[in-house]
């Protein structure tokens, strides 16, 4: 946005509108980039996301836990996130705020106004080992 209010998204020539569905992604995949994020979203919504992965032709959807509003100028985004162990949550969200910002504003044009990071678990280590693994007993089965 220039000094004038005048926005590149709105010109004498027309004007470009950018759905939410795009800040999303965009925030999404900001934030994934910053390393200490394990995964975006609540524990349901990454199990549906597990579960839509296994569903061949599916993907997951890099906008899991990812809120937007866009207006015509500007932008407010809301992360839920999952983080490793041992990472300062505080130095975090500083460096996914800034990514998702610089992100969504060089490619949208759009304002970024505020983005509002929630922490809804720690990820420990050995969370991912599988829980069916069985040990041997030595038993034939």
């Amino acid at each position: 946005m220039d000094k004038a209010g005048v926005s590149a998204l709105v010109s004498q020539q027309g004007s470009t509108t950018i759905a939410d569905t795009v800040v999303s992604k965009v925030a999404g995949l900001a934030t994934r980039e910053v390393s200490g994020v394990y995964a975006l979203g609540s524990g349901a919504a990454r199990a549906f996301g597990a579960i839509r992965e296994r569903i061949p032709g599916a993907s997951a959807s890099v906008s899991q836990g990812v809120s937007v509003e866009v207006g015509e100028r500007q932008a407010a985004i809301d992360l839920q996130i999952l983080v490793d162990y041992g990472v300062s949550i505080s130095d975090l969200s500083r460096s996914v705020r800034r990514n998702v910002i610089t992100a969504v504003e060089q490619i949208t044009g759009l304002e970024v106004v505020e983005v509002n990071i929630n922490v809804s678990d720690v990820h420990l280590p050995g969370d991912d080992e599988d829980g069916d693994a069985k040990t041997d007993t030595g038993r034939v089965l």
